[in-house]
């Protein structure tokens, strides 16, 4: 499935609660999403995260469904590290 990074900027600040996160994971599914992981900017305003979907509409919907912002969705095709030029 193909991967996206989310970039996402709030408003106020980010505060995560675990009923939250079950909501957010719920709706997800319902749209055949999935939240691998996020990073948090330090002033909790911006994500960055990294998502499994079909597409960058999928993504699109479970985020208006989870009233959260997707200001910028990025498909991309791998992965590099430091390890790999060692």
């Amino acid at each position: 499935m193909p991967r996206y990074v989310i970039e996402r900027t709030f408003a106020e600040r980010l505060d995560l609660t675990k009923e939250g996160i079950e909501n957010v994971n719920l709706i997800n599914d319902q749209e055949g999403v999935q939240w691998i992981f996020s990073f948090l900017s330090a002033d909790k305003k911006k994500t960055y995260c990294l998502y499994e979907a079909p597409n960058p509409e999928a993504i699109r919907a479970a985020a208006r469904r989870n009233n959260i912002p997707a200001d910028v969705i990025i498909e991309i095709s791998g992965e590099i590290g430091p390890n790999m030029f060692a």
